[in-house]
C-alpha cells in the first residue's frame, strides 16, 4: 500500500480556485466517501481550508492521478490540474507534519490550521473511513504540532497589525492588562480583531466608540464591554488607561486641544494612544503632551518584522523534531504499508457513480 498526499494550497493556487474546491466541514465525510470509492483508496482523510484543499490517502495500487481525484469537488480538470502537487510517503508525513504546525501557513507558526486539521481527521475518522496508517497519521501530526508549540518559539510573537498593538499594550503594562481598560475608537474589522485579542488577555473593562452606535453596541456586547457614542469619545478617554483606534476616517479625529482637556481629570496617571489607522486618527503632536504616549502603526509593523524573524530562526528546531517524529511514523506503519493488494478494493474509477448509494448527500 502507498500513503500520499495530493492537493493545492495558497502556494500553487489562487483564491479564485481554491474557493471552488473548498468543502464545507459538515461536507468532508461525504467527499471523502466518494474519493473512497471513485479512486479505489482504503483510506481517506480530505482536509479544506481557506488556503489549502488536501486529501491525504492510502491506495493498494499506483498513487491515483490527482487531477481526477479533485474532479469530484470542481469537475473542471483542465481549471485546476497545473495547479495540484502530490507527495508520497516520507514526503506525505513531513507535509502534513508541517501543515498541522502552522509552518505551511500564510503567517508562519499561526495556530488555528492545528484545529482544522483535527476536525478533518476527526470528520473521516467518525466515516469510517481512516484505518491503521492514517490514525496514526494524524494522531501523530496533532501531537507533533503540539511539541512544536511547545519545545520552539515558532508561535510566539504578534504577527499582524491588530495583534501587534495588543501586545504592544502588554510590553506597557508589564504582561497584564487585567487591571486596565482599554477603549477601542472604532469597530471595524481591524478594531474587532484588537477586541477578540484584549478580551483573551484579560482586560478588565473594554469600550467600544463608533461612528455607528448599533455596531459597536454589538461589538461591545460579544466581548462584555461598554459601546460608547463617537460624539463621547473624549469623555470616555478619560477612564481609559489604552486606547487604539482604527478609525478609517479620511483625516484626523483625535488632536492635541481634546486630549489635553481630560488630562487634569486623570491625576497624571498615563494615557497611551495606539494608532493603527492609515491615514493616520491621531494628531503627531499629541505626544507632546505629558503624561501621554504615541505609537503608529509603523511602530506595531517593526513588532511584527521582529517577531517574523524570531519564528523564522525557530523552523531549523521545528524541522528536527519534524525529521524524528515523520521517521519514527513510518516505522511503525511500515507493516502495514507492505501489505500486499486488497483484492476486494475497487479497481474501477467508474465506482466514483456508486458513492452516491453510499453517501446520497
Amino acid at each position: 500500500m502507498k500513503l500520499f498526499v495530493a492537493g493545492l494550497s495558497y502556494k500553487t493556487a489562487p483564491v479564485e480556485l481554491r474557493e471552488k474546491l473548498a468543502v464545507q466541514p459538515a461536507h468532508l465525510p461525504c467527499h471523502g466517501c466518494h474519493l473512497r470509492l471513485g479512486g479505489g483508496l482504503s483510506e481517506v482523510v480530505v482536509l479544506s481550508t481557506c488556503n489549502r484543499v488536501e486529501i491525504y490517502g492510502v491506495t493498494n495500487r499506483s498513487t491515483p492521478n490527482a487531477t481526477r481525484l479533485f474532479q469530484d469537488l470542481a469537475g473542471d480538470e483542465a481549471e485546476f490540474a497545473p495547479y495540484l502537487y502530490v507527495k508520497e510517503g516520507q514526503q506525505a508525513v513531513e507535509h502534513l507534519f508541517s501543515v498541522a504546525g502552522g509552518l505551511d501557513s500564510m503567517v508562519l507558526g499561526e495556530t488555528e490550521i492545528t484545529g482544522q486539521v483535527k476536525v478533518a481527521y476527526q470528520a473521516a475518522q467518525a466515516a469510517k473511513l481512516t484505518g491503521r496508517v492514517t490514525n496514526r497519521l494524524f494522531q501523530t501530526a496533532l501531537q507533533t504540532a503540539k511539541e512544536i508549540r511547545t519545545e520552539t518559539g515558532i508561535g510566539r510573537g504578534a504577527t499582524s497589525v491588530g495583534s501587534a498593538a495588543v501586545e504592544l499594550a502588554e510590553r506597557i503594562f508589564d504582561g497584564s492588562l487585567a487591571e486596565k481598560t482599554v477603549m477601542i475608537l472604532g469597530a471595524g474589522k481591524m478594531g474587532e480583531a484588537c477586541v477578540k485579542h484584549l478580551a483573551k488577555k484579560g482586560a478588565r473593562s473594554v469600550l467600544v466608540v463608533n461612528r455607528s452606535l448599533e455596531r459597536a453596541e454589538r461589538l461591545a456586547v460579544e466581548f462584555g464591554g461598554r459601546a460608547v457614542r463617537f460624539e463621547d469619545c473624549l469623555s470616555a478617554m478619560a477612564e481609559a488607561d489604552i486606547v487604539v483606534s482604527s478609525t478609517g476616517a479620511p483625516q484626523t479625529v483625535i488632536h492635541r486641544d481634546g486630549v489635553a482637556s481630560i488630562l487634569p481629570g486623570r491625576r497624571n496617571r498615563p494615557l497611551f494612544l495606539i494608532d493603527i489607522a492609515v491615514p493616520r486618527d491621531i494628531d503627531a503632536d499629541v505626544d507632546q503632551l505629558d503624561n501621554v504616549f504615541l505609537y503608529n502603526v509603523d511602530h506595531l509593523e517593526s513588532i511584527v518584522r521582529e517577531n517574523l524573524r524570531h519564528r523564522e530562526q525557530e523552523l531549523a528546531r521545528c524541522a528536527g523534531i519534524i525529521g524524528e517524529r515523520s521517521a519514527a511514523l513510518l516505522a511503525k506503519v511500515a507493516g502495514a504499508l507492505e501489505t500486499p493488494a486488497d483484492p476486494r478494493m475497487p479497481t474501477n474509477p467508474g465506482w466514483a457513480l456508486s458513492a452516491a448509494t453510499v453517501c446520497p448527500n
